[in-house]
C-alpha cells in the first residue's frame, strides 16, 4: 500500500472515529474539525504520523481546502545540517506544526506534542547515520529539542555544536582503529 493511500484511509479512519463518538455529524464534520483531526494525526512522535504527514507534504494540493501553511525556515538560526547531520526534514515539520496550531488558535495546549514529536523526528535522522558517529547526533538532537522546549525557537550556540564535533570526531576516530 502506497503512503498517499494509507494517509487517505488514517485519514478517513479518524473522520469515521469522529463520526462515531459524536464529535462530528457525518454531513457537518467542518473543515476545521477535519483540519483538527489531521493536524493531530501528523503530530505525533511516531513512524505513522511522520509519513503521513510527509505524504501530504508531497500532495499538498490535495489539502488545500484545509488551508495548511507549509512553509519553513528549516531550522531556524541554527543550521540545518549540523555537522553533516540532516535535521531540515525534522525541522519544517516542526515549523508545520507550530504554524498550523498558532493560526487555529490552539498552539499552547499541543507546544510539547509537537515539540515532543520533533525529538522523535531528529532521533530517527540519528539512525541513518552508523553507530560510530550516532552518538554525536543524539546529542544535536537533544540540544535541538532542549531550545525549541525552552524557548519555542531554534537557537543552538556554536559551543553546542563544538562539542558535538568533538564527540563525532572520537567516534570517527575509534571507527578508524576498529577498521570500520
Amino acid at each position: 500500500m502506497n503512503r498517499h493511500r494509507l494517509s487517505t484511509l488514517l485519514t478517513g479512519t479518524v473522520l469515521a472515529l469522529l463520526v462515531v463518538l459524536g464529535l462530528a455529524g457525518p454531513a457537518q464534520a467542518s473543515t476545521l474539525d477535519e483540519k483538527l483531526a489531521l493536524m493531530s494525526a501528523w503530530t505525533q512522535g511516531n513512524a505513522t504520523s511522520y509519513h503521513g504527514w510527509d505524504n501530504a507534504r508531497t500532495h499538498q494540493g490535495d489539502y488545500s481546502a484545509y488551508g495548511f501553511d507549509w512553509s519553513t525556515d528549516y531550522c531556524s538560526a541554527s543550521p540545518d545540517q549540523p555537522l553533516g547531520f540532516d535535521f531540515r526534514m525534522p525541522c519544517w515539520h516542526h515549523d508545520w506544526g507550530y504554524r498550523n496550531y498558532k493560526a487555529v488558535g490552539q498552539f499552547p495546549a499541543n507546544k510539547s506534542r509537537i515539540d515532543s514529536t520533533f525529538y522523535y523526528d531528529l532521533k530517527q535522522v540519528c539512525l541513518r547515520y552508523s553507530a560510530w558517529v550516532r552518538p554525536s547526533c543524539y546529542s544535536l538532537a537533544w540540544t535541538y529539542y532542549q531550545a525549541v522546549k525552552n524557548f519555542g525557537s531554534l537557537q543552538v550556540s556554536t559551543a553546542d555544536l563544538d562539542d558535538a564535533a568533538r564527540l563525532k570526531a572520537a567516534g570517527l576516530r575509534e571507527a578508524a582503529m576498529a577498521g570500520e
